[in-house]
Order: C-alpha cells, then sequence, then structure tokens
C-alpha cells in the first residue's frame, strides 16, 4: 500500500496544500458518544463543537480503540495497543506499566520540527516510573492527571489526589477541570511566542464519569427526566464552553488562521453512564461500531473544504503521521501501523486505508472485545465483543439516576463470555453501519478470508502486559498523591 510514488505525495502534501509548520491543538473529548453532539443530536447544546466541526471536515469513519488507554497509545505513538502490550483493557493505577518505552511519541517527533510540546489534562499511559510521565515523553509542559478518572473537584482517585503540574504535585483548588484546564490552555496560548509553532495536546476528563456537573449547565435540559442522561448532557455543554473560550483565544491573539484543530472521542459513550451512541450497535468497551467509531472532525489550517464530510477510513494509529505530515514532517518509522492521511484528508480523496484492526485480545476472559477486523466494506469479530451489546437510544424519560434496565442487563460473565467462544459475526459496514445483519452464515468464504487476515496479525501480536496491582503504588507513600516512582 505504500508505494514511492505515495511516499513522494506525503513528501510534497504540506507544502503543496498547505500551511508549513501550523499550530496544532489536539482535543479528546473522553467517552463522547456518537450520538453526544448537537451537530448530530437537536437535543444536544454544542454550539462551539458544532461550529467548528461545520467549519472544516467531519470525519465519518474516525476509528479508535474500545477503550481509553489503548487508544492514547496508538495517537502518541503510532502502533497498535496489540503491538505494544495495552490490548487489554485500560492502565490501572496502581499497575507498574507504562506505553512502551522503546518508543517514539508524537511530541518528541514535533520537538524535532521546531515545536513548542504542551498537555493539559488526562494521561492514562502509566506513571509508575518517572520516564513514562508526559514531561519524558515529549512535552515541555504537562498540566493535569496520570490515572484514568477522579472527582472533577477534588482530584481524588480512590484514596490518593492526581494532579499534577510538570514534575510537581498540584493543589486541587476545587474548580471544576472542564474550566481549569481550558484556563490553563488560555494562558499557554496568551503567553505563546508566535515565532515559534505550538503543539497542545488537550485530552479533557470531560465527559468520563463521575457524573458531576455545575448545575447551570445540567439546568440547561430540564426537559430531561432521567437525572444521570441531565447531568451527562450538562457535562458535554460545559466542555463545549471549554472549548469556545479557548478558541476565542486563539482568534484574540490571531493564532486560529494559522492553527490546526483535531477534535477526537477516545472511545465511544459508556452505556451504563449516559453516553449514546445511538443509532450505532454497542458502546465503550465493545467492538461494536458504537464503541470504536469515534465523533471526529478536523478544521483551520491546511484545510479548506468547509461542511463538509470525509468518509474515507481513519484509524487511530494514523494520527501520529498524519499530524506529522501536517507540521511538514516526512515519513516516520518502517513498520509503524500508521498511515499518513494529511493530503487524503486534506482533498477529501479516498484514504490511503482499507483495513485495521478493532482489538486482538487472546488474554483468558477479556473485558474488551476479542478480535476484530475491517477490510474493505467488510467486518469480522471473533469471539466475545464486548458488553452492552445492543442499541440505545438516548434516556430521556426515565425518572431516576440510572436506568434500571441497563443495570440489570448482564453486561460480562464468565458463561457469556463462553457463550461466544466460538462465535463469529460478519457485517458490511458500508451498507449495514449499525450492524443489524449478520452476514457470516450467507458469506463463509469471507468470514475464511478475514479470519485468515487475523491470523496473519497475530503473528506480530506481543502478550498483553497487565500485571498485577503493585502495593508500592500506594498514594500513602506520596503524600497521598499518585505518584511515579515505584517501578
Amino acid at each position: 500500500m505504500k508505494t514511492v510514488s505515495f511516499l513522494i505525495l506525503v513528501q510534497l502534501s504540506s507544502s503543496t496544500f498547505g500551511q508549513i509548520r501550523p499550530n496544532i491543538l489536539f482535543i479528546v473529548a473522553d467517552d463522547l458518544g456518537w450520538n453526544d453532539v448537537g451537530f448530530r443530536n437537536p437535543d444536544m447544546i454544542t454550539p462551539n463543537i458544532d461550529k467548528l466541526a461545520h467549519s472544516g471536515i467531519i470525519l465519518n469513519q474516525s476509528y479508535v480503540q474500545p477503550v481509553c488507554s489503548p487508544s492514547r497509545n496508538s495517537w502518541m505513538s503510532g502502533y497498535y495497543p496489540f503491538r505494544s502490550g495495552l490490548q487489554h483493557i485500560v492502565i490501572r493505577p496502581a499497575q507498574p506499566v507504562c506505553a512502551p518505552l522503546n518508543r517514539t511519541f508524537l511530541p518528541q517527533e514535533l520537538k524535532k520540527l521546531g515545536y513548542k510540546t504542551h498537555m493539559i489534562g488526562k494521561w492514562h499511559l502509566g506513571f509508575c516510573n518517572v520516564a513514562c510521565t508526559p514531561n519524558l515523553r515529549g512535552f515541555d509542559t504537562f498540566f493535569g492527571y496520570y490515572t484514568d478518572a477522579e472527582d472533577y473537584y477534588t482530584k481524588m482517585k480512590g484514596d490518593g489526589i492526581d494532579f499534577h503540574e510538570n514534575f510537581e504535585k498540584a493543589k486541587p483548588d476545587g474548580e471544576y477541570s472542564a474550566n481549569q484546564f481550558a484556563k490553563r490552555a488560555q494562558e499557554i496560548i496568551n503567553n505563546h511566542n508566535s515565532s515559534e509553532p505550538f503543539f497542545m495536546y488537550l485530552p479533557f476528563q470531560s465527559v468520563h464519569e463521575p457524573i458531576e456537573v455545575p448545575k447551570k449547565y445540567e439546568d440547561m435540559y430540564k426537559h430531561i427526566k432521567n437525572k444521570g442522561r441531565r447531568q451527562f448532557s450538562g457535562m458535554v455543554s460545559a466542555l463545549d464552553e471549554a472549548i469556545g473560550n479557548i478558541t476565542k483565544t486563539l482568534e484574540e491573539q490571531h493564532l486560529m488562521q494559522n492553527t490546526l484543530i483535531l477534535f477526537t472521542a477516545d472511545n465511544g459513550g459508556w452505556i451504563p453512564y449516559f453516553g449514546n451512541n445511538y443509532p450505532l450497535r454497542g458502546g465503550k468497551i465493545t467492538v461494536f461500531e458504537g464503541g470504536t467509531r469515534a465523533t471526529a472532525f478536523i478544521t483551520g489550517a491546511g484545510i479548506t473544504y468547509r461542511n463538509a464530510t470525509y468518509n474515507g477510513i481513519i484509524h487511530a494509529v494514523d494520527w501520529m503521521p498524519t499530524l506529522i505530515g501536517a507540521a511538514g514532517g516526512g515519513p516516520t518509522y518502517d513498520g509503524m501501523d500508521g498511515i499518513n492521511q494529511w493530503i487524503f484528508i486534506q482533498t477529501l480523496s479516498d484514504s490511503a486505508r482499507s483495513e485495521f484492526i478493532y482489538n486482538l485480545d487472546d488474554t483468558p476472559f477479556p473485558l474488551t472485545g476479542k478480535a476484530a477486523i475491517r477490510s474493505g466494506d467488510y467486518k469480522l469479530i471473533e469471539g466475545y465483543p464486548g458488553p452492552y451489546p445492543n442499541w440505545y437510544k438516548p434516556d430521556t424519560v426515565y425518572e431516576g439516576l440510572y436506568n434500571k434496565s441497563l443495570y440489570e442487563e448482564q453486561s460480562i460473565s464468565e458463561v457469556e463470555f463462553k457463550m461466544y467462544a466460538d462465535k463469529v459475526m460478519l457485517f458490511n459496514i458500508a451498507e449495514d453501519p449499525t450492524e443489524h445483519f449478520d452476514l457470516s452464515e450467507k458469506r463463509p468464504d469471507i468470514v475464511k478470508n478475514l479470519q485468515a487476515r487475523l491470523d496473519e496479525y497475530r503473528k506480530q501480536m506481543v502478550k498483553a502486559n497487565y500485571p498485577p496491582n503493585d502495593k508500592n503504588g500506594d498514594p500513602k507513600y506520596y503524600d497521598g498523591y499518585w505518584s511515579p516512582g515505584w517501578c
């Protein structure tokens, strides 16, 4: 697929079709569902996100991993999680593990191109050793947290505080994190030396559980009777306002025109915590489209199309080489899974990618989907697809905090897992993106071919690096903070 002519085209793309060395703002919304934005769902109040999406290109087939650590590793390294040992669930706070240190991360490459690099928000790629932390993976500055989730105000995760500025422990001041992270982004933009480009990676905490939001945002959705969905929707609108404040600051500093903005979710919305992916099937943790087809768009410097939709396939591993290409850099590393898609997105041309892996995890009794591949229009799921495997409309009617019908639905059990052990499902995603029609019995020839492709990828798979928790990581040993230094 990567022919000589393709590589030459990639090298020419940044100078021929776009601006050299734009600022890059990479925004991540945590657990945001396909149906949780205004440009798809009129019940959602997201004017700033909608404006940005319509000012550029909505990415209709931008894929991520079923859960967050694997997606973040894909963005930063350009390698599939199953080749990095991160294919099994996510990195837990007390696990002595992090994203492989022998891989160069995206900000490290951008620094070679003269970028100042900043990270604000959620890391979730391991921190047990200081070498694993953002400042030593290419970021000039870091302001945020290391683990998977925490209280939006107190920054508590279990028995410890998780809040850091560069290598130092930061003191929580009780501010809602979406507002706090936006203010830090605005400070960096206001103080930026415009003679050099910046890369800002901004993985917000929002809208991951716990379900917490200032009441004024919840009150924007008084028509929603379900308290959880009402609060979740408010969280989305709080995120939208934060993004609007950041883009306003870019405009005030006359940086908007030369800033490329990429927005993506890290996985689908989480069904039991009110995220919604309708009409797609499933959600976070599954290898169905609802768990892996991300809400995403790209706009700004180098993007000339407006109010456009791109239907080409993009995978999370593609963003590292694609953003390097947008920054004027050339090909990266032989063997990387990611493909530079910059010119194809810019010109709305057919994607350079026709095949990708949703997940490969042969760990006994996994939580995330076991194995799935997309090749052309066809998708094969082998084994357990993950919990919450159905279709869920937004819950606006049920009066309560949680939707009891979802909690009563068995989410995962070894019995359920074994039921799927030898099962395969085949879908034509082009004709059936909502995965209603299993074609496995009608097209055994395609099943056989895709299983053979999966077996080829399995030859590259490394064992999941999923050790037990280490008591030495307990925050009580680090002044009550989740901190590095114990592996």
